[in-house]
């Protein structure tokens, strides 16, 4: 029987949505593959802001797409990166709305030796290429710290190895900061170690270090993981505080040893880099000081040896002074003479003065003189000019009528009238002019008279004949003189204890030429000096008295 083809076909099959299928799907492949590890190499590893990890791992012939959710990530101990092959443990799963499946990577391992030395190697050259490793960057150690840091585990064999070795050498103060060195978390509390030496005040309670030793004992490659951590080697390439790493054996490489101011071998040799050797120094400080007292003991003998050649070539001091006394002396009697021959040129100079001075009568006469001659003058003007105006009065009177001849006389009168006042007063004034000028120089003659003199306490010897004695030596024992005050005269006699006689004033000491040396004084006589000869043409204020 042929079917109808209108005839609905009836399945046996359950039909589904997609939805219902996508659902089954997810279910199936979750209960097979609730646990798997994978093994593949890392490929376009991405954080977004979400803190998500997503990522693929592949091999020669599949891709799988992962998630590595943020929670998860934290407590990773490997960090993906490009290219890294590592095994994968987690759960597989499906996303319904890409018709995808995933795995949902719970923990991360690398994938033998080989791969770990492969991102080892990488993230070496990417810390070199940051300048982490630069040897510029590298600080000795200090000759002798006062605190010692370690950063290591309480418990091992190796701070105890530290602390014998630095008791042994030189015995200091060292601060332990334990930390775990191997194992989730251990690349923290290393960073958080090392960073916690170098915030210490270095004037609070807990010192601050001097050098720090970050050190653990020998391990595989896993085990030494943590030292090879970014944070790890950052942290040592940052501290303030020269550091000295020591991880597992000399055979033993790590990325923090790049990183540090100085590698050392095991522990036990970084205790030995660290301090020297006490011992050591007390025998160098002692070698040291024995060298000093040789060297000071040979400077001593050589200034002494030099300073007796020194004295050797000094003069005598007793000789020094002896010649300093004699200058001294001459400079003295030098300087008693310069007051005396000071007054003898200003005196000379006085006399040279008033010699170019003229005598008041010869001033007075003069005068005089000159009044006479402008009053002669004056009064022949005065005549000359009333015959001129009498002249010249009679030639008008000879050429006018009688009636204009009386005004002009009149007008001609009052001009002689007012030309004769003016004629008085310039005589007047003229008279006046040579009175005050006669007055100035009687002034002036009175300002030079020898009474001025004798108001400052001079006296003035006449002889019997009234005039002035102007020496000593023109007066003889029982002379009668008489002695002029500024207020009157009192009678003397000259007695036998007069004033001694010189025969001449000693000749002026010629001044001394720069660098010339000093004559020796010589005695000067006693009493008076002679007055100096004058011009006999020129007189004194004395001889007009």
């Amino acid at each position: 029987m042929t079917p109808d083809p209108d005839s609905k076909t009836v399945h046996n099959l359950p039909e589904l949505s997609v939805s219902d299928l996508s659902q089954a799907l997810k279910r199936t492949v979750e209960d097979a593959f609730g646990r798997v590890r994978v093994r593949g190499e890392i490929s376009q590893p991405k954080i977004p802001g979400s803190g998500h990890c997503y990522l693929r791992l592949k091999d020669d012939a599949a891709v799988l797409d992962g998630v590595i959710w943020r929670g998860t990530l934290a407590k990773l101990s490997v960090r993906p990166e490009e290219g890294l092959e590592v095994v994968a443990t987690g759960r597989l799963t499906t996303y319904p709305g890409r018709s995808s499946y995933q795995i949902i990577i719970e923990s991360l391992e690398l994938a033998g030796e080989g791969a770990l030395l492969k991102m080892l190697e990488e993230r070496k050259r990417r810390l070199a290429t940051e300048g982490l490793f630069a040897a510029e960057r590298k600080r000795r150690l200090p000759f002798l710290p006062r605190v010692v840091g370690v950063v290591t585990s309480p418990t091992g064999a190796v701070i105890r190895d530290i602390l014998h070795r630095l008791n042994d050498r030189c015995p200091v103060h060292v601060l332990v900061w334990p930390v775990r060195v191997q194992g989730e978390g251990a690349a923290q509390e290393i960073t958080a170690a090392i960073a916690g030496f170098n915030a210490l005040d270095p004037a609070g309670t807990v010192p601050r270090p001097d050098v720090l030793i970050v050190a653990r004992g020998g391990g595989s490659l896993e085990d030494l993981m943590a030292f090879n951590e970014v944070a790890v080697v950052r942290a040592a390439a940052a501290s303030a505080i020269p550091l000295v790493s020591a991880v597992g054996h000399e055979t033993d490489t790590t990325l923090i040893d790049f990183a540090a101011d100085l590698r050392a071998p095991t522990p036990t040799g970084a205790a030995e880099m660290v301090v020297p050797v006490r011992l050591d120094l007390m025998a160098q400080v002692a070698d040291d000081g024995r060298r000093l007292l040789g060297a000071m003991g040979r400077l001593l003998e050589d200034g002494g040896a030099r300073l007796t050649g020194l004295l050797r070539g000094l003069p005598d001091p007793y000789r020094l002074m002896e010649d300093l006394t004699l200058r001294l002396d001459d400079r003295a009697q030098r300087l008693a003479l310069a007051g005396p021959a000071l007054l003898d040129r200003r005196r000379a100079d006085l006399d040279r003065l008033a010699a170019r001075l003229r005598s008041p009568r010869e001033i007075v006469a003069l005068r005089a003189a000159e009044l006479g001659h402008l009053s002669r003058a004056l009064d022949g003007a005065a005549v000359r000019a009333v015959d001129a105006r009498g002249q010249a009065l009679a030639g008008l009177a000879a050429r006018l009528r009688p009636e204009p001849l009386a005004r002009e006389a009149e007008r001609r009168g009052a001009d002689l009238a007012r030309l004769s006042g003016v004629l008085d007063a310039a005589a007047a004034r003229r008279l006046e002019d040579a009175a005050g000028r006669l007055e100035r120089a009687g002034t002036l003659l009175e300002s030079y008279s020898f009474r001025k003199v004798l108001d400052r306490g001079f006296v003035l010897v006449r002889d019997a004949d009234d005039r002035p004695v102007p020496a000593a030596a023109g007066l003889a024992e029982g002379q009668g003189v008489s002695l002029q005050f500024a207020d009157g005269r009192l009678g003397a006699t000259i007695g036998s204890g007069g004033a001694e006689r010189a025969s001449s004033p000693p000749p002026p000491s010629p001044s001394p030429s720069p660098g010339a040396a000093p004559d020796p004084p010589k005695p000067r006589a006693s009493g008076r000096a002679k007055p100096r000869r004058k011009d006999p043409r020129q007189g004194t204020l004395l001889d007009d008295l």
